[in-house]
């Protein structure tokens, strides 16, 4: 078999095809929402974690794309010098680092709350 076989059939449907009379792909408007509108919830949590503390910061809307907690997680946890994970729409920072998240979401436009 001839590996340009597929490509030779694949070029004599494109005939077949409308053609397209669109020259241009349209641009897609995105609001840039605020994050002040945004409230977080800071909580130390202890349970199931064999004494150890961990921050969980959870509240996050849920139109906001996973990529983007995941960026915010990298940069509080490069800030802060520790370490933590964002998944399910919340973000882990090891350790009771609740004091210096606040200040640190209200430097990147977050509203929060320790809990």
């Amino acid at each position: 078999m001839n590996p340009t076989d597929w490509q030779d059939a694949l070029g004599a449907l494109r005939g077949t095809l409308p053609q397209d009379t669109q020259t241009e792909p349209e641009t897609v408007q995105t609001e840039q929402k605020s994050n002040s509108a945004t409230r977080l919830d800071i909580i130390l949590e202890k349970k199931g974690r064999a004494g150890k503390q961990a921050t969980i910061i959870c509240g996050f809307p849920a139109d906001m794309p996973q990529e983007d907690i995941a960026a915010l997680a990298a940069r509080l946890k490069s800030s802060l010098g520790t370490g933590g994970s964002a998944r399910g729409g919340e973000i882990l920072i090891q350790g009771d680092r609740r004091a210096d998240l606040g200040k640190l979401l209200e430097a990147a436009g977050f509203k929060s709350r320790i809990i």
